[in-house]
């Protein structure tokens, strides 16, 4: 068992692990999937785009905000105890490992493994003279036009410098037409220039041969300074610290000031810059010196300055056996004959497990509220939608019908506000009330309401999800979503938007738990009845799925019921500050994450609760901004049928030895062992059970065979 724990107070900040190393962690996690050879090769390709563009958002919001308290002074020791500037030097340690591991895995795995499959990233050093020459005409034709090079002399000086783009750095010798001696140039890269380049064929480089823009532009550098000698060339990309930050109480229109603030993100504090590794020193101090950067700052890298880039080749490569099969969602079996789903709806309720089973059954809904002459109210929270989203295009036509359509629209969903503002936009020029929460509170809980005349009386009917009214991403993200039509659950999603929208206090819920007001007391007084079981010598258990677990005080209470003797089971995607397995702490206490083809994104909570087995489905983490600053729902399940599917699929999850990672007591994670040679796939076997096996969909076969 070890030692007992030296500071055994639940609420040491010695007991927490630091939340921006906790989710670099999990970066790592993603990243191992890339090198994963029992997954599809392009898939493993798209897992390290993901890692890339998972570590390029952490920059700008978790380590941009800890170097945001350095400037300006902020000493406050965060829940484990460290001050910011002692964070910031442990997680620029933290991601300098996790960059070399990205660019060794790019170098010394994937591209070997994607030029057996006769896929090649033709570097310029691998460029023969045909290659150059079709690449010399591209460049002339496609590239050096909408290139601008800026030499830095007193009349030009260092340009702004767009966030996360690619841009070159070049040093020069000698005299322009103008007879300017400048050493120095920088030469931007507008974004809509392809990032990935297919050579043809003819080349004899093969079907699948790409070259790089970069490397384009590296190779013809030359060609944007006639007479000047090119002495060094090197690609550099900055990230900015793109958190918004708008005094809510302080503006007249929340709307407006957020379209003034959207283009400061381009530009915010910069912290970070990545550069190639053969970058002369002196140039790369020169650029953290204009970015006012210090050197841990800098991120060296052997291959291109943007790995999200390389996701570009799962698209262009038409190779279905270098992809996971697709399939097809499933439907309960209420909902399959093309019944009415109003019909469905009150006779039961309906439980989703997406993306094992569709989510055309809440397109249905909203889309049959839209088109019915008997439904006369729609409203709707509006979190993230997604492009083009059918959801928004069903509210808008319900508008332009005459339907009283509400829509909460949170304008500061993080990287969405410019879609959710254009949204908000269109649907008040439909007609649709428009509502951006609670000033201070972001709204992010997933509710539906439709009001429907029914036989001289009005009927409700709800739907309650722990994910986005996103179609895409309920293709790739594991989600709950609950359709009824029960009045107690109806009225209390009624009572959520009268709060949102209006004014006043509103009667305790009846079935619903509400972040900020009862949902983190309700989880707190749960897990200690489930500790107060264990001490009286009664079955006591706790499973819970979430994206995070950071908050101090559920952590304190899950550490007081693992010493009571409760047995706890986490299933924490991302960020967990708990430590498990202590002596004296945590003992009881097992903590695992699941990375595999989909996005665990659910958030579910099973509580023994003396043999009546709670299970509570929410849209919040067990993190401090979703209990107490963010509008939340959490929705207890009813019929037996639905708890008994949840609380399979927590179990199957816990036995999962094919993805599931296990966390150690110092704050490391460890790949399960498997136990057999078929170790159990939670995803998979969940897919298997759930999808519509009506229709098999096969993946074309390639013709293409692996090459010696």
């Amino acid at each position: 068992m070890g030692q007992p724990v030296r500071n055994a107070d639940v609420d040491s900040p010695e007991n927490l692990f630091n939340r921006e190393l906790s989710l670099l962690a999990f970066h790592h996690r993603v990243l191992a999937q890339a090198e994963d050879t029992s997954l599809p090769l392009l898939e493993r390709v798209r897992f390290l785009s993901i890692s890339s563009t998972n570590l390029d958002e952490f920059f700008e919001v978790r380590v941009g905000k800890l170097k945001q308290q350095v400037t300006l002074g902020l000493d406050t020791v965060g829940a484990d105890g460290l001050s910011p500037l002692e964070a910031l030097k442990r997680v620029s340690a933290a991601a300098q490992d996790l960059v070399d591991a990205q660019y060794r895995v790019l170098n010394e795995v994937l591209l070997p493994d994607l030029e057996a499959e006769g896929i090649v990233l033709l570097r310029r050093t691998g460029w023969d003279e045909r290659v150059n020459n079709w690449v010399a005409r591209y460049f002339d034709e496609s590239v050096l036009p909408v290139l601008t090079p800026v030499g830095l002399d007193p009349s030009h000086p260092f340009p702004q410098v767009l966030n996360k783009s690619l841009n070159f750095i070049v040093s020069l010798d000698g005299e322009d037409a103008f007879e300017r001696e400048v050493e120095l140039a920088v030469v931007q890269v507008p974004r809509p220039v392809p990032r990935l380049i297919r050579l043809p064929p003819e080349l004899g480089k093969g079907d699948e041969c790409f070259v790089l823009l970069s490397s384009v532009i590296h190779g013809h550098i030359e060609r944007l300074f006639p007479g000047m000698k090119i002495l060094g060339c090197y690609q550099f990309r900055v990230t900015r610290n793109s958190d918004l930050w708008v005094d809510e109480e302080d503006v007249d229109d929340l709307l407006a000031a957020l379209k003034g603030e959207l283009p400061r993100r381009k530009y915010g504090q910069a912290v970070r810059l990545e550069m190639p590794t053969h970058a002369d020193p002196k140039i790369w101090q020169f650029l953290l010196d204009q970015f006012d950067l210090p050197k841990r700052a800098l991120y060296l890298v052997d291959g291109p300055v943007n790995l999200h880039r390389l996701s570009a080749l799962v698209d262009e490569i038409d190779r279905p056996e270098l992809k996971f099969r697709p399939f097809l969602p499933g439907r309960p079996r209420e909902l399959r004959q093309g019944q009415d789903i109003f019909d469905v709806l009150r006779r039961q309720d309906v439980l989703l497990h997406h993306p094992y089973q569709s989510f055309g059954p809440v397109l249905e809904l909203i889309r049959r509220a839209a088109s019915d002459p008997n439904v006369l109210a729609i409203k709707q929270t509006v979190y993230r939608t997604g492009r083009d989203s059918p959801v928004a295009e069903a509210l808008l036509e319900a508008a332009r019908l005459g339907k009283e359509v509400t829509a909460v629209v949170e304008l500061k969903a993080r990287f969405d506000e410019e879609r959710n503002i254009d949204l908000a936009t269109r649907l008040q020029e439909a007609g649709a009330k428009v509502a951006y929460g609670i000033v201070g509170y972001k709204t992010h809980a997933k509710m539906l309401l439709v009001v429907r005349r029914e036989g001289g009386v009005l009927r409700q009917y709800a739907h309650l999800g722990t994910g986005n009214y996103d179609p895409s991403t309920a293709r790739l993200y594991t989600d709950i979503g609950f359709l009824t039509s029960r009045p107690d659950y109806c009225r209390d999603v009624q009572r959520m938007f009268q709060q949102l929208t209006g004014l006043g206090r509103i009667r305790k819920l009846e079935r619903l738990l509400q972040a900020p007001f009862t949902l983190h007391e309700s989880l707190v007084e749960r897990i200690e009845r489930e500790a107060i079981e264990a001490r009286a010598g009664r079955p006591a258990r706790i499973v819970a799925k979430m994206n995070s677990l950071v908050e101090p005080k559920i952590v304190a209470a899950l550490y007081r019921a693992s010493r009571a003797g409760v047995q706890i089971d986490l299933i924490v995607r991302g960020v967990c500050c708990l430590k498990p397995g202590v002596p004296g702490l945590s003992e009881n206490v097992h903590v695992r994450s699941i990375v595999g083809r989909f996005l665990e994104h659910s958030r579910l909570f099973w509580f023994h609760a003396g043999g009546e087995e709670v299970i509570l489905c929410s849209s919040a983490d067990w993190m401090g901004r979703n209990f107490f600053r963010r509008i939340e729902a959490g929705f207890p399940l009813v019929l037996d049928a639905h708890k008994q599917h949840l609380q399979e699929a927590l179990e199957t999850y816990i036995q999962d030895e094919a993805r599931a990672w296990l966390l150690n007591a110092d704050g490391s994670y460890r790949r399960k062992t498997p136990t057999s040679e078929s170790p159990l796939d939670a995803q998979k076997t969940l897919l298997n059970a759930l999808r519509d096996k009506s229709v098999e969909v096969e993946p074309e076969r390639s013709a293409r065979r692996r090459r010696p």
